[in-house]
């Protein structure tokens, strides 16, 4: 349906007449089981009514969003930023993220912004899965440390990166669990630079017990540790360069203020320090 929503829904499988004025109640009255067919009886512009049958299916949502940022580095030289927020750690992410790298790569792409800022978490595993993306051979993506103080390392096994671009990482305060996993993996191996804010600090590792009044016992059991055994539970990770609105004296904002209509993307202030630290790192590269 289009956002006029210029069509009226009168009948919905025998229900009786049923006038939707918005798509957000047509919507609500549309769903139902994946494999079922709805039966929508609709009024046109032209006064005409037909009857649609719709199948009900699963909608699958990427927990990926990309864009290609056009950045003109300090010595006049326009080049290409690959921007790549995740929203959360799906079982699709990993999958996901490499085919956002995939296509970014065939256009020539020179450097990468991978935005964790409110990324709460969700699968561990998804989160490391990431994390192998980027990084090379067997490195330590992340420990566990118990009760008794005994540490245990998750390492890589013949790890290899989709891409050795310069790489930053945002993060915030709304980053946590797998978020913080995948920051410290990638900045303690060397990977990425973190700009942002100090990250929400959850690394614990809890057993859940059922009671029988219907209430759950959770226990610690173990915490997550970087791989440079930095505690984050409570403690969070702080990046290496803040990002605040004083920060804009980049290369991007003189180039921003040619522009006659500017992208939220491109206004970003994080995203314009992150711009700047690639450079740095492109320029040490370009050096060594």
């Amino acid at each position: 349906m289009s956002s006029e929503f210029q069509t009226m829904s009168l009948g919905l499988q025998g229900r009786g007449l049923m006038v939707f004025d918005s798509e957000a109640a047509a919507r609500r009255s549309f769903r139902g089981r994946a494999g079922t067919t709805v039966t929508s009886k609709d009024l046109g512009s032209d006064s005409s009514i037909r009857e649609v049958k719709i199948p009900r299916e699963y909608i699958k949502l990427s927990p990926i969003s990309s864009a290609i940022i056009p950045h003109r580095t300090a010595d006049g030289h326009l080049t290409k930023t690959g921007y790549v927020k995740l929203s959360a750690f799906s079982q699709t992410a990993a999958a996901d993220m490499e085919n956002a790298i995939q296509e970014m790569e065939s256009q020539d792409v020179h450097a990468y912004i991978l935005d964790l800022r409110n990324n709460p978490g969700g699968l561990v595993k998804a989160g490391l899965d990431v994390a192998q993306i980027w990084l090379d051979g067997d490195e330590t993506l992340v420990n566990t440390i118990d009760r008794d103080g005994n540490t245990l390392p998750i390492n890589m096994v013949n790890g290899h990166a989709m891409t050795h671009d310069p790489l930053v990482v945002l993060v915030n305060e709304g980053s946590a669990s797998a978020s913080e996993i995948l920051a410290g993996a990638l900045h303690d191996n060397g990977r990425a630079i973190l700009v942002g804010h100090k990250t929400f600090g959850k690394g614990k590792i809890q057993s859940v017990t059922e009671l029988h009044d219907g209430s759950a016992l959770f226990v610690t059991v173990a915490k997550y540790l970087s791989p440079a055994l930095h505690d984050i539970d409570q403690v969070g990770i702080t990046p290496d360069v803040q990002c605040t609105t004083d920060m804009l004296n980049s290369p991007k904002d003189s180039l921003l203020k040619d522009k006659s209509s500017i992208s939220s993307l491109e206004a970003d202030s994080c995203i314009m320090v992150a711009e700047h630290e690639l450079d740095i790192q492109q320029s040490i590269g370009t050096a060594s």
